[in-house]
């Protein structure tokens, strides 16, 4: 083929990447972007809010107050809080619905950084701001011609949200195209990467606990589930919408699940509790997911099983703590079990974070207070994750250190080859060896033993008489 014939990038043509935004400026091709994701976000629940809307006709809503559903399910798609006419505000919205403007948007990244070469991680941040900004536009303005005088969403958590979530994903989907994951990792210090992934570690035995959690419950009150769905009788199409409604409403129950496993449980309305000790709690909304809630008051759940959820946490720390030592072992003893322990103020700071967006009220009245507590959901993720990642990381690298070390050589090349490698600086220096080898010396100059040492080039101190 000839010089002239489009090459292949990733898998499409660079003729294909040339449609898609190539000559133009990246702001132009940046609100091109915004625009699509928003649209086909849109576009998707604007189909669902006319499947709605067929199967349950009113006579007070035409389509235009469906467009307005299909926008404020789009803005409670980026977290946008509700205002509804008769119920109060409505913050507790679906986490799993972030999925689709993310994925939309981690593509518009992607697509950027393929059409306009970009190659550094600064220039990854002005792609990302190139989306972000009109994005941000984009959503203040649809919360705008969205209000009604059943429903208003907030402006300034549209703009905020949008902004976040668009930048977000755009500077991940575009950071993943300039560079796989483990040559980005490359740019961090070994102990960076260490804690980062002893966090990842910890985060995941947390989140897959919780997944299983959920699931179990879900199938060990399957009939409170079907009894729910008997009593709302919502039809074919009611039944498929409010299935995918709890499937948008997963990631909070996940969350809700780890915040039971930390110890805290969380709350479903005013002076409400549920943890492992037991549960107190009032009227539920006829909602199937909360059909599954344990029951009991406090002090009559089964103590070994009460033990095992909260041996959780302090397992995601025993891993964490093990993946510090793994990436990053070293020579100071006590530089261990404090990466070990930023490892779990990290792993708090993020489910803090994650709770906080899992909970919010669902209207006036008792129904203000719903889901865990943040900032003690990352006190003691904190503090339990911490402390044993700390006391584990500290006794895994005590092993390897007693394992690896020697006076004269220190960790040595044996510590580099174990996975992980060994730190920087530890090699056998000059007139060491490794143990158990011997060292060969070699002169250069054996063979002009015998000759004459050259005379000097000219006089100096030694010539004087």
């Amino acid at each position: 083929m000839g010089s002239d014939a489009p090459r292949r990038v990733g898998g499409r043509s660079e003729a294909g990447e040339a449609a898609g935004g190539a000559g133009r400026p990246l702001f132009v091709a940046g609100v091109s972007a915004a625009c699509g994701a928003a649209g086909i976000g849109l576009a998707a629940l604007t189909i669902l809010a006319v499947v709605g809307w067929v199967a349950a006709p009113h006579p007070d809503v035409g389509l235009v107050g469906v467009l307005r559903t299909a926008a404020v399910l789009w803005l409670v798609g980026h977290h946008v809080a509700v205002q509804v006419s008769g119920a109060g505000r409505i913050g507790m919205l679906p986490l799993g619905l972030v999925l689709l403007p993310a994925l939309l948007l981690r593509r518009a990244g992607r697509s950027l950084v393929a059409g306009h070469s970009v190659t550094g991680l600064r220039q990854v941040l002005v792609v990302a701001l190139s989306v972000a900004v009109p994005y941000a536009v984009l959503a203040g303005a649809l919360a705008l011609a969205s209000r009604s005088a059943l429903a208003a969403a907030s402006l300034p958590q549209a703009l905020v949200a949008g902004f976040v979530v668009a930048f977000a994903a755009t500077a991940l989907g575009a950071a993943r195209a300039v560079a796989p994951w483990s040559q980005l990792g490359a740019l961090m210090s070994p102990r960076t990467r260490s804690v980062l992934a002893g966090t990842a570690g910890s985060l995941a035995v947390l989140v897959a606990a919780g997944a299983t959690a959920t699931a179990l419950a879900l199938a060990g009150d399957v009939h409170k589930f079907g009894a729910v769905y008997d009593l709302l009788d919502p039809g074919v199409v009611g039944a498929g919408l409010l299935f995918l409604a709890q499937l948008a409403y997963l990631p909070n129950a996940v969350l809700w699940a780890i915040a039971y496993m930390l110890g805290p449980g969380f709350a479903v309305g005013a002076g409400t509790v549920v943890a492992p000790t037991g549960s107190v709690t009032g009227a539920l909304p006829a909602f199937p997911l909360l059909a599954v809630l344990p029951g009991g008051t406090p002090g009559s759940g089964s103590g070994w099983i009460g033990a095992l959820v909260l041996a959780v946490p302090y397992l995601a720390g025993i891993v964490g703590g093990l993946l510090v030592v793994r990436l990053a072992p070293t020579a100071v003893l006590e530089a261990a079990p404090i990466r070990g322990f930023c490892c779990g103020l990290l792993t708090g700071g993020v489910l803090g974070v994650l709770t906080a967006f899992a909970g919010g009220p669902l209207g006036d009245g008792r129904m203000t207070d719903v889901g865990p507590s943040a900032w003690q959901v990352a006190t003691v993720a904190a503090l339990e994750v911490g402390i044993a990642a700390a006391i584990t990381a500290g006794a895994a690298n005590w092993r390897y250190v007693r394992a690896h070390w020697s006076p004269q050589t220190g960790l040595g090349p044996a510590a580099a080859a174990e996975p992980g490698g060994g730190r920087a600086g530890t090699e056998p220096g000059p007139g060491q060896s490794e143990p158990g080898r011997h060292v060969i010396y070699l002169d250069r100059w054996a063979g002009d033993l015998d000759a004459p040492p050259p005379q000097p080039d000219r006089a100096g101190p030694s010539a004087l008489p």
